[in-house]
């Protein structure tokens, strides 16, 4: 295969039929493991195509027959326990009633026994308990919902592997203490931003009153004012109208005093003209 010089856009092709030649066999071979990691450990690239087609064939497993499906779980457990493939690829695996199908839990059954055929059952519990792949194994070892970690406790036990679920049996107990503080966490922090919006609630409300009583206070002051200078203008008409009352009787006096004078002055006017 070597001699053949693949390119480098056929890499990934030459993977997918190292992997459909192990899938037809009628039980599996032990060669085309040793060959796929032989592969992986010769050039990255091999690696990183075993790595995607692991991904692909795990989202369509559903398309396998039983048998190419016992033959491919082998094979990547195979490669897995030599470190031909890094443990990330596990990450594409979500254990819950939901994310699963009946062949795709028969492909992880088979898969994680063979696993535990080759390595043990310790080894391979303390691999899955490594702290740098944690965050890989979120979706194998669900700890979101308590449904979905009872889901894989309950998985793994019968498939004989309940050692491996000590952890989520243990998470599954603390889980209601851990619910409960946080809820606990959620309702001091809701109590405490409600009681600030309603100190500030308040805070405007004394704002709002104190600028009604002000404007009230001024519109009272503008009455006032107003009512005020309302009275002093009725004042000075009135004092209009009286001087004019008193400048005219002044001018009806001194008529009539004309009128009462005017015969005396005639008389006196045709005295003078007989002298």
């Amino acid at each position: 295969l070597l001699k053949m010089d693949f390119p480098d856009s056929q890499t990934k092709e030459l993977c997918n039929m190292i992997l459909d030649c192990c899938a037809q066999q009628r039980t599996y071979e032990k060669f085309f493991g040793l060959l796929a990691g032989r592969f992986c450990m010769l050039k990255k690239e091999y690696m990183e195509s075993f790595e995607a087609i692991f991904k692909e064939q795990y989202d369509t497993i559903h398309r396998l027959e039983t048998n190419k499906l016992r033959n491919v779980a082998k094979m990547f457990a195979h490669l897995l326990y030599t470190d031909s493939l890094p443990w990330s690829v596990l990450e594409c695996i979500s254990l819950s009633e939901e994310t699963t199908t009946s062949s795709s839990r028969i492909f992880v059954k088979i898969f994680f026994q063979e696993l535990s055929e080759y390595m043990g059952l310790p080894n391979l519990n303390a691999r899955l308990k490594d702290e740098t792949l944690q965050p890989f194994f979120e979706g194998l070892l669900p700890r979101d919902n308590p449904r979905n970690t009872r889901f894989a406790i309950n998985f793994f036990t019968s498939i004989g592997l309940g050692g491996l679920t000590d952890e989520l049996r243990e998470h599954l107990k603390n889980a209601p203490k851990i619910i409960m503080t946080q809820k606990q966490d959620v309702e001091s922090s809701d109590s405490s931003s409600e009681s600030g919006t309603s100190d500030s609630d308040e805070d405007s409300s004394s704002s709002e009153t104190s600028g009604s009583s002000s404007g009230s206070e001024s519109t009272s002051d503008n009455t006032v004012s107003s009512d005020s200078d309302k009275k002093k203008s009725q004042k000075k008409k009135n004092t209009d109208k009286g001087t004019l009352r008193k400048q005219g009787n002044k001018k009806k006096k001194l008529e009539k005093e004309k009128e009462r004078r005017w015969p005396e002055w005639e008389n006196g006017a045709a005295r003078n003209s007989e002298r």
